[in-house]
């Protein structure tokens, strides 16, 4: 419920991507007085969509964790008072092809057919799987309660302690665990088939393989998709879910602002004002904005963060930053098809390697996501195709023939996926491709990079970046922040950023 003290609080949210609106949304109803600006005509971010000829495409994300009783976004929903939007279990999660096999490994939502699938895919990685299971169960009920990570005050602290049990502490020995050092640890480290498919899945979750993914993040990531959570799939398309949350925003006062581009976040230093910040941009006719606040929810990268402060960014905090390792790209594919182009009980989510010893990313890989009949992404009798691959994006930037380069993807995209689907003149009948720089160019995101910073020890949980940044009363929110990317991860970090400015009032 609103707080009168809090009334007059006001707060800046910047990106109206699924985190920046979920804060939004929270703090109106708490009682703040939010504006979100966003760049873009549509809210949403990478989890909006497009139409084109009668297709719905979702731009990016195409599914859905926590929409069960007690996931986040049911959560939040609840204390929103709006309607979850209808959605269907993706069952199985993802159909997973390893290169030269007709037969998917399936990742069943009913966990004992997907312990007797991984078993009879995986023989004797049993006491892996079950750590897994183990430590998901843990990590789950841990996050659930709502601890600060990472924790950066003595407030945070007290809501980590808040958090724990004693059956937290079966984690500890595995804080500074890679899924790599693991599977040699249960002398799986030969089972290259193992190794593949965790590298694809890490791939789509981490953005880094198994050797690099820290096993806590992994346990979380590759849990969620069992009963009884699950991935969800919308009804109509992803656009659902950012709507939702701007008919709550609406519905609680707030405001937002499309098509308005913020430049620079600077902090007042004039101790008399009674606002913190100040926030400046430019509308999509070229005026000029300014607006100020007490706070500021921060729903971009944490690179785009730095360059938004500029000379003010903390020393320490833009050194770290700029050592990041270089984030992934994506390279996607929207195809709309004939009904004919889709094989018989084709699942909604697949992934294909093609060569075993190619990388995850260049179109040797390919996350697929394809609509359902009568799901509303498509006019009847048709479907929509969805497709996409890593790949590095300072080679989109720095390419003398863009377009060439794109035609080049596309090409060896479609002829990819017509070893799955039928894709010729007469079942195609829309086709248009998105890389790195139309992403950035949509979402502003810093070289269109998507899905986060990479899920490495020195980087995810404990060790990541907070909410809580250098700047006192500046949150960071999004796949930058613990736990990461899907529209789940950044929902969970708009709660933590809104939990602890409401503490702060």
């Amino acid at each position: 419920m609103p707080h009168p003290q809090q009334e007059k609080q006001s707060v800046i949210v910047i990106g109206a991507g699924i985190g920046g609106l979920t804060a939004a949304a929270l703090l109106a109803h708490r009682g703040y007085q939010v504006k979100i600006f966003e760049q873009a005509q549509i809210p949403g971010g990478c989890a909006s969509t497009f139409k084109r000829r009668g297709f719905t495409f979702d731009v990016g994300a195409t599914q859905v964790a926590g929409l069960e009783p007690g996931g986040i976004h049911h959560r939040i929903f609840t204390e929103l008072g709006v309607n979850l939007p209808p959605a269907s279990h993706c069952d199985p999660a993802c159909a997973v092809f390893l290169p030269g096999e007709d037969h998917p490994i399936s990742v069943w939502r009913d966990p004992d057919k997907w312990k007797a699938e991984r078993q009879r895919q995986f023989p004797g990685s049993e006491r892996f799987w079950q750590l897994m299971a183990d430590l998901f169960e843990v990590n789950w009920a841990f996050q659930s309660r709502d601890p600060i990570i990472p924790p950066r005050n003595p407030w945070d602290v007290w809501q980590v302690i808040q958090a724990l049990r004693p059956s937290t502490l079966k984690t500890v020995p595995h804080i500074f665990s890679t899924v790599g050092q693991t599977l040699r640890a249960f002398g799986l480290g030969a089972d290259q088939r193992l190794k593949t498919f965790l590298d694809l899945q890490l791939k789509l979750y981490s953005q880094v393989d198994a050797e690099e993914t820290a096993l806590l993040y992994a346990a979380t990531a590759l849990g969620v998709s069992q009963f009884p959570q699950g991935l969800f799939h919308l009804q109509g398309s992803m656009q659902a879910l950012s709507d939702t949350l701007v008919t709550a925003l609406k519905n609680s006062g707030g405001e937002m602002f499309l098509g308005h581009s913020v430049q620079s976040i600077q902090k007042k230093q004039d101790t008399t004002s009674k606002t913190s910040f100040k926030v400046q941009g430019f509308d999509n006719k070229g005026k000029e904005w300014i607006e100020a606040a007490d706070h500021v929810v921060a729903n971009v990268t944490v690179q785009n963060l730095v360059s938004l402060l500029g000379e003010a960014a903390p020393t320490g905090y833009k050194k770290r930053v700029q050592g990041l390792p270089t984030a992934s790209g994506a390279f996607v594919i929207y195809l709309g098809v004939e009904a004919a182009a889709i094989p018989e009980d084709c699942p909604p989510h697949l992934q294909f390697l093609y060569d075993p010893d190619g990388p995850i990313a260049e179109n040797n890989s390919l996350f697929v996501s394809v609509s359902r009949p009568g799901d509303g992404r498509a006019p009847d009798g048709k479907a929509t195709i969805i497709a996409s691959t890593f790949t590095d994006p300072n080679q989109w930037e720095q390419t003398h023939d863009y377009e060439g380069l794109k035609e080049k993807y596309r090409e060896v995209a479609i002829a990819n996926l017509n070893q799955f689907f039928t894709l010729n003149q007469h079942t195609i009948v829309h086709q248009e491709a998105g890389t790195p720089q139309t992403f950035e160019r949509f979402t502003a995101r810093q070289k269109g990079i998507v899905g986060g910073i990479g899920q490495r020890i020195p980087n995810f949980g404990p060790f990541g970046f907070s909410t809580r940044t250098p700047i006192p009363g500046l949150w960071l929110v999004g796949d930058s922040t613990h736990p990461g990317e899907g529209t789940a991860g950044v929902s969970y970090s708009a709660l933590t950023a809104v939990n602890q400015i409401q503490a702060m009032s």
